[in-house]
């Protein structure tokens, strides 16, 4: 068998007890420094079994040998790392010479990596993660006390372990920015509503025109535009954390887009009142019903209207419902200017936009809705065959059908 202070340069040992037991060697011979990279969590749960950890932890407070430990993470080795950080169970005294960082899953490997000294390396080759035990688990290990072998290990760990570093203060900046995010639109939301609420009361008393009422339609106008951005960061935000809950029930689309044309005609007349803009609705002739979150789906075909309207000053709008064997295709065509070309290939990332009067947030939005759905998106330039663009989405009919 090899020990640590053998004179071979280079060993490959198949005997999975033989290879244990050298693990052992190293750990209780270090004198300065352990490192270790497990390939998985099952693999650091097997050298715990075997007495491998606590024998690491008495490295650390008996000799002061210090320990660092790249591992895959989860809830059992959480609780691992907590005991390893006391000198004694029960303790809240820190050991400082005891280091744990977590492996992002794209980084594990097939092998478990332990470095003694900087002078000695064993690399172990995973055979079987379902065993109970190392000695059923393990493959060949190679053995070096080569200074270029073991060196080239190292670096591989210091690299792993800086990455690790960086990726983990990655996440802790991503997690206050997003609590930010979410915290701020919340606060924004709260005085939106009374300022609305309160301005339309006061609209409605205001019957005559004139400046004031003017005034008070800029102000609503406004607020509706900032509790439109307020609610869009609250969704990106759900979105991005995984938490955007969707409540099916059954309705007719037919009907939901009628009222979404209706609601968009009265914009129009509101805002665009000297424009010769026209929507138009091809519908089936009978009712579409679907099983879906009504008020979802109501707000992806609003924000593709609304995108269809801003960008066409004079012609029209026609909103398409097609069923096509089991899924219903639904589809708003514009003659305005087309999609820009330097928009198109990313046009539902997030602020894929050029125009002044909106975010590039609602195409993002309308994306995770229908894919949320199990549909699909798209959007596409009119020419050579025509003017303008399409915007369309498919849903899939499930359970639902025409009635």
């Amino acid at each position: 068998m090899c020990s640590a202070g053998s004179s071979r340069a280079i060993e490959i040992i198949q005997d999975p007890v033989e290879i244990q037991k050298l693990a052992f060697n190293l750990i209780q011979t270090a004198m300065e420094e352990i490192l270790v990279m497990y390939s998985t969590a099952n693999a650091f749960h097997r050298q715990e079994r075997a007495g491998k950890i606590q024998l690491i932890k008495e490295a650390a407070t008996q000799r002061g040998v210090k320990i660092r430990i790249l591992t895959p993470e989860d809830e059992q080795i959480v609780e691992t790392e907590r005991k390893l950080s006391m000198v004694q169970e029960g303790e809240q005294q820190p050991l400082k010479n005891i280091g744990i960082r977590y492996i992002e899953p794209h980084l594990q490997t097939m092998v478990t990596i332990l470095i003694v000294d900087r002078k000695y390396s064993l690399v172990i080759e995973l055979k079987d993660d379902t065993k109970q035990t190392s000695i059923e688990a393990i493959g060949l290990a190679t053995y070096s006390n080569s200074q270029s072998t073991v060196s080239s290990y190292v670096s591989i760990f210091e690299s792993l372990w800086t990455e690790t570093e960086l990726f983990q203060k990655l996440k802790e900046s991503e997690k206050v920015k997003d609590d930010f995010v979410h915290i701020a639109a919340h606060e924004l939301r709260a005085p939106i509503q009374p300022i609305l609420a309160l301005a339309e009361i006061l609209r409605s008393k205001k019957t005559d025109g004139g400046q004031e009422a003017g005034y008070l339609d800029t102000i609503i106008r406004n607020a509706k535009r900032l509790q439109r951005l307020t609610e869009d960061i609250l969704d990106i935000n759900r979105i991005e954390s995984k938490s955007l809950d969707l409540k099916k029930e059954s309705f007719d689309l037919s009907e939901m887009i009628l009222s979404a044309i209706a609601d968009s005609n009265n914009h129009i007349t509101k805002i665009h009142k000297h424009t010769n803009l026209k929507l138009e609705f091809i519908r089936p002739k009978e009712g579409i019903f679907i099983e879906a979150d009504k008020g979802r789906i109501n707000q992806v075909i609003s924000n593709l209207l609304s995108n269809a309207i801003k960008f066409t000053s004079d012609g029209t709008v026609t909103a398409a419902v097609v069923p096509n064997n089991d899924e219903i295709v639904v589809s708003i065509t514009d003659n305005g200017p087309g999609i820009d070309s330097e928009i198109l290939p990313k046009l539902f990332r997030k602020f894929a936009t050029k125009s002044r009067t909106g975010t590039g947030l609602g195409l993002f939005i309308s994306k995770s809705i229908i894919e949320a759905h199990g549909g699909k998106i798209w959007g596409k330039n009119n020419y050579p065959e025509g003017k303008g663009a399409t915007f369309g989405f498919s849903l899939p009919l499930h359970n639902a059908g025409e009635v």
